[in-house]
């Protein structure tokens, strides 16, 4: 039998939405053939409900299919009383080095997978589209696609673009045409620096990853990106990876360096806090309460980076387990997503028939 397209709310009536979750198509075409050279991934397809991810003859990552099958992907949230994810592709997928036009091509393809399946369950699952942000008009192109075509809530981005963090000038255009479109801004880390210095102990997930993220949010704050776009609504991956715990030293170089910190924007990045969000995985319950004192609950949302084992396996759990009020974790497991989104909460749970009289 279908999971059923009701959302699923939690034993004290809460609903989650789970705004950090990774999807791919079950497959897609030969892209080394539709291109004419290799780099790209492609899935073996070896054994029932398992698939390799490959990067031509080289294996990446061994997947299963929860990460392509939506059925599976419903029957797991009811085990754990999720009601809504929100997908976007795995960020591998992102393809910035290749050329443009071929990026452009496959975000088509990937974009319509995940529009299709939004489609076909919208009370369950948001979409989150992927740009060619290595080419700043296909990738407004493609963006306006995703927001008036597609139906989309917003876009995926990485933590840079080659050569360009997000503060480059030639991302601007983008980043103000999402903020004109209300499209949600999703950050995520991808291409670690420095991961060749990383080889063991999966150090560019685990030391990269939150650099990646940190640096993201520095760029986006240094280079006045977040101040000339205060109605841009972003979201960072990982509780912002390493920024939370480093913003005093972030914040005490601006004070004093502003020669090197302060030479785009002038305003304090402690300013800015509360003024992003933050996804919730952090895997610690000590790191959650620093985060809620540090950007506040209103701008935390449940995230875990679902279907992947570096994520939260227990979505929601670590919220739940936490000492505050129905309030707090109503908004972190919910709100704030619904807040990023732009979205309404009537859209996921059915109106309550009146009573008779």
């Amino acid at each position: 039998m279908p999971e059923s397209k009701q959302p699923i709310l939690t034993a004290d009536k809460l609903l989650k939405i789970d705004i950090h979750t990774h999807i791919l198509p079950a497959t897609w075409p030969n892209l080394r053939e539709r291109y004419g050279y290799g780099g790209f991934v492609r899935l073996e397809h070896h054994k029932p409900c398992c698939a390799r991810m490959m990067m031509d003859d080289k294996f990446f990552r061994e997947i299963q299919d929860n990460c392509w099958d939506p059925q599976v992907r419903m029957h797991e949230c009811s085990q754990h009383r999720v009601g809504v994810q929100v997908l976007s592709t795995v960020p591998v997928m992102f393809n910035y080095w290749a050329k443009p036009e071929h990026t452009y091509d496959l975000s088509q393809i990937l974009n319509d997978h995940i529009a299709g399946i939004v489609y076909d369950y919208p009370d369950r699952f948001v979409g989150l589209g992927t740009l060619p942000m290595q080419a700043p008009d296909l990738a407004i192109k493609e963006l306006e696609r995703c927001m008036k075509e597609l139906g989309m809530a917003g876009v995926q981005i990485g933590t840079h673009i080659n050569d360009w963090n997000l503060e480059a000038p030639e991302l601007f255009p983008v980043f103000e045409a999402a903020a004109e479109l209300g499209a949600a801004v999703f950050v995520h880390p991808w291409d670690m620096y420095g991961k060749e210095k990383m080889s063991k102990y999966w150090l560019p997930w685990l030391v990269g990853m939150p650099a990646e993220t940190s640096m993201a949010i520095c760029s986006m704050i240094f280079g006045g990106v977040l101040e000339r776009l205060p109605n841009l609504r972003v979201a960072f991956a990982h509780g912002g990876g390493s920024f939370p715990a480093t913003i005093g030293r972030i914040a005490h170089g601006f004070e004093v360096r502003p020669d090197l910190c302060a030479i785009d924007n002038n305003v304090n990045p402690r300013e800015y806090l509360g003024k992003f969000y933050l996804d919730s995985l952090v895997h610690d319950p000590a790191a959650l309460e620093y985060l809620v004192n540090l950007v506040g609950a209103n701008s935390i949302a449940l995230g875990t980076d679902y279907p992947f084992p570096l994520g939260e396996l227990e979505p929601g759990k670590l919220i739940e387990s936490m000492p505050y009020d129905q309030a707090t974790k109503e908004r972190m497991l919910s709100g704030t997503a619904l807040e990023w989104l732009n979205l309404k909460k009537e859209r996921f749970v059915p109106k309550q028939k009146s009573e008779k009289v």
